[in-house]
């Protein structure tokens, strides 16, 4: 008799912006608590830092990263340790639109040590408070472009971490949540995959661990019942992760520059719906962190 071979699907549910709001930090945990979000990444500048350290430090099944911000923010350093990465001269912000971020890469003005310094203080920020970063990610995914990946991997091996997100979705898995308000992320998502090779061999040689691409990105802001079950019932084989925004959408919300308010509570409401956990299980889908990610990578 022929044994069954059923194909091996895993999945990383990474919650972003932890430590953004109250909200945001409430709906992470409970989604973690009761829900299927495995995996967070806390943000060394938001302005519930401490509120999502001590949040995770009571939810230890849940794995946290670091939610590196270069563009979009403010800084851990100060502007004289990295002026190349701030939008004026002596300013103490960001670039605050990709638009501009990405024209920066362009031209390449960032200079590759303030891109690996402040990367780094971010890191060291949630490791001085007591967390055990396991993997990071970036606002925006900006770490897309080769000119911020090699230094964000530097600083990322410097500070003991050793996993980072693959931003890369699947073309056909991203066509299956085509619709129109979501054409332009579909777009950008074409765009990526010309970098995607390239993403993947500099993790590669910076002896580092990334899983086979993320999906829920193009969905982003838009995700609902029917666009997730479709991503997760044509998830491919290996370890993905579902990129996700989980939060209450209160008054402390809406005084944050975002586009994510309503869906980040739609979101929450999938994360904790038992119908999910049910189509997790009936496809065989395999829920780990990204603590568990980076073990099996360290035994294989």
């Amino acid at each position: 008799m022929l044994a069954v071979h059923w194909p091996v699907r895993r999945l990383i549910i990474n919650a972003d912006d932890f430590g953004l709001t109250s909200g945001v930090n409430r709906a992470i945990v409970e989604a973690a608590a009761r829900g299927l979000v495995t995996s967070a990444t806390l943000m060394a500048q938001g302005r519930r830092f401490d509120e999502a350290v001590r949040l995770a430090k009571a939810t230890p099944r849940l794995a946290v990263g670091c939610h590196v911000v270069l563009g979009d923010g403010m800084p851990v350093l100060s502007a004289s340790e990295i002026p190349s990465l701030l939008k004026t001269h002596g300013s103490a912000a960001f670039y605050d639109t990709a638009s501009s971020f990405a024209l920066q890469t362009l031209y390449r003005t960032f200079d590759p040590k303030h891109i690996e310094a402040e990367a780094a203080a971010q890191i060291r920020e949630l490791q001085n408070a007591g967390i055990a970063v396991t993997h990071i990610d970036t606002h925006k995914h900006t770490h897309i472009h080769p000119q911020i990946l090699g230094p964000l991997l530097r600083a990322a091996s410097s500070c003991g971490v050793k996993a980072i997100r693959n931003p890369v979705e699947p073309i056909a898995m991203a066509q299956v949540v085509q619709q129109p308000r979501l054409w332009k992320r579909f777009l950008e998502m074409k765009v990526i995959h010309l970098l995607a090779r390239r993403l993947r061999q500099t993790v590669s040689e910076a002896d580092m661990l990334t899983p086979d691409g993320s999906i829920g990105i193009v969905a982003t802001g838009a995700l609902d019942d029917r666009l997730l079950r479709s991503l997760l019932q044509n998830l491919p084989e290996g370890t993905w992760e579902l990129v996700c925004h989980p939060g209450y959408d209160d008054t402390e919300l809406q005084l944050v520059r975002t586009r994510l308010r309503e869906s980040r509570t739609n979101e929450l409401r999938l994360l904790t719906s038992a119908s999910i956990r049910d189509l997790l299980r009936d496809r065989q889908i395999e829920l780990i962190s990204y603590r568990d990610f980076v073990r099996s990578g360290q035994l294989s």
